[in-house]
C-alpha cells in the first residue's frame, strides 16, 4: 500500500523486521496470522523476503476479520469496572484503505470498542464507558519531486546493513515460512540481547507477496503465550471505500482530547527544552529529585519539556528497554489525582499514597510529595518499581 511504500527506509524496515514501529500501530498490527495449513513461501534470507514483499504488487484496500488478545494485566492489576474489548480481548473486523485510513472493530461480552485512524488523527472509541479518546499525529514532511527517490523501497543492501546494525542490539531468527489466513507469509523473531526489561520476544509476520504486516505478537519474559496479539482469521484484498473507515462515535459520548503528539514530544510550539541536571532544576520552577542511580541504575538523562507552568522534568535511569523514566511536575491544586490514576490499586510510597499500574511489560507508579507529582515508568515487576519510588528522595 502507498503509505508503507513511502516510509522512510529507517523506519519501514523496523517495522517489517522488529515490530517495533507501534506509532504506526494501527496500520502495523493490520492483520496476523495463524496457520491453517495453506499455502507458504519458498526459503529466503531475511533481507531478501523483506526486500520482495514490500517491492510485490500493492493492494487497493485490506478488509480482514481479527481477534485480539491481552493477557497485560493480571488480577488485581486494576480496579472498578474494566470491562471493554481493549482490556479483556475481543474478535472483530479491520478495513484498510490505499492511502492509509482505517477502521478496527471490536466486540466482546465485557463491551465493544472502535479504533479509526488516518494521516492527520486517531481516535478509540469505548462503548463500556461511552467514552471517545482522539488524538492528533505529527505530521512529515516528504520529499518533493526532486527527492522522491527518498521515499521510495529501500535497496536490498540497506535492508541488509540495517538488520546487521539491528542484530547488534537483538537477537534476529531468520525468515520462517509460514502461512497466514490462507496467504503465504514470512514470520520473524526479535528479542532484546541486553536491557530488555520485562519484554521476552516479539513477532511479526507479513503476507510473502504484497508486503502487508501481518501476525504482531508480543512476549514476556519466560513466557511462551503472547501478552498482546492481534490476528486476522480471514484476510481479502481489494477496494476499500473510504465510508468504511470514516465512523463517527455516538451522539453523546463523552470525548477526552488528548492533545497533539507532537505537542506533547516538544516538536510543535512545546518551547524550547533544556538538558542537564543543574540547568533543569534551574528551569523547572519546583524541586527536581534525581538521584545519581536508582536500584542501582545510573541516571542517562535529564531534560525538560514545555514552558511556563506546564514545565515538566523527565529523568531517564538505564540504557535500553530496561530503562527507567521518571516523569516530575508541579503537583495541581486539588488534593487525590482524578481520572484513570484514581481507579489504580493503592500503594505506599515512604508512608504516602501512591497508584500504581503493574503489567507483564512493566510498572507505572505516580504518587505527590511536598507540592511536586512523580510518575515512574519502567519494564520492571512491581516490587523492583516501588524500590525505586522509595530511592527519589
Amino acid at each position: 500500500m502507498k503509505l508503507l511504500r513511502t516510509l522512510p527506509t529507517r523506519r519501514l524496515v523496523l517495522l517489517l523486521a522488529a515490530a517495533a514501529a507501534v506509532a504506526a500501530a494501527a496500520a502495523a498490527i493490520a492483520v496476523a496470522a495463524s496457520g491453517g495449513g495453506g499455502p507458504t513461501p519458498p526459503p529466503k534470507p531475511l533481507a531478501r523476503a523483506i526486500h520482495d514483499a514490500i517491492t510485490g504488487p500493492e493492494p487497493s484496500g485490506i478488509t480482514a476479520r481479527i481477534t485480539f488478545t491481552n493477557r497485560l494485566f493480571p488480577s488485581g492489576a486494576l480496579l472498578g469496572n474494566v470491562g471493554s474489548a481493549l482490556m479483556s480481548g475481543a474478535s472483530g473486523r479491520l478495513w484498510i484503505t490505499n492511502d492509509g485510513a482505517g477502521r478496527l472493530e471490536l466486540q466482546s461480552n465485557a463491551g465493544d470498542a472502535q479504533v479509526v485512524w488516518n494521516a492527520k488523527r486517531v481516535s478509540v472509541y469505548d462503548a463500556s464507558s461511552n467514552t471517545v479518546y482522539r488524538a492528533t499525529l505529527p505530521q512529515h514532511t516528504r520529499p518533493d519531486a526532486a527527492g522522491k527517490d527518498a521515499g521510495g523501497p529501500p535497496a536490498l543492501s540497506e535492508i541488509g546493513g540495517f538488520l546487521a546494525r539491528l542484530g547488534e542490539q537483538a537477537a534476529l531468527s531468520g525468515a520462517q515460512p509460514t502461512d497466514a489466513a490462507g496467504h503465504a507469509a514470512y514470520r520473524v523473531s526479535i528479542s532484546p540481547k541486553h536491557d530488555g526489561g520485562l519484554l521476552g520476544k516479539a513477532q511479526l509476520a507479513w503476507d510473502a507477496a504484497r508486503g502487508i504486516p501481518l501476525d504482531v505478537a508480543i512476549f514476556a519474559q519466560g513466557s511462551s503465550s503472547p501478552v498482546l496479539e492481534l490476528k486476522a482469521t480471514q484476510i481479502s484484498y481489494g477496494h476499500v471505500p473510504a465510508s468504511d473507515v470514516a465512523i463517527s462515535p455516538p451522539r453523546g459520548a463523552k470525548t477526552v482530547d488528548l492533545g497533539s503528539v507532537a505537542k506533547e514530544t516538544g516538536h510543535a510550539g512545546a518551547g524550547k527544552a533544556v538538558s542537564g541536571l543543574g540547568a533543569a532544576r534551574a528551569a523547572a520552577g519546583f524541586p527536581v529529585v534525581a538521584p545519581d542511580t536508582v536500584v542501582g541504575l545510573p541516571r542517562r538523562d535529564v531534560r525538560t519539556i514545555g514552558t511556563g507552568r506546564s514545565k515538566t522534568v523527565v529523568v531517564v535511569y538505564g540504557r535500553g528497554l530496561g530503562a527507567l523514566v521518571v516523569v516530575e511536575r508541579k503537583a495541581g491544586s486539588e488534593g487525590q489525582p482524578s481520572g484513570m490514576l484514581s481507579s489504580l490499586p493503592k500503594i505506599s510510597v515512604d508512608g504516602l499514597t501512591g497508584h500504581e499500574l503493574a503489567t507483564q511489560l512493566g510498572t507505572v507508579i505516580q504518587w505527590r510529595r511536598a507540592g511536586v507529582s512523580y510518575v515512574l515508568a519502567g519494564s520492571l515487576p512491581s516490587a523492583a518499581a516501588e524500590a525505586a519510588a522509595r530511592d527519589l528522595k
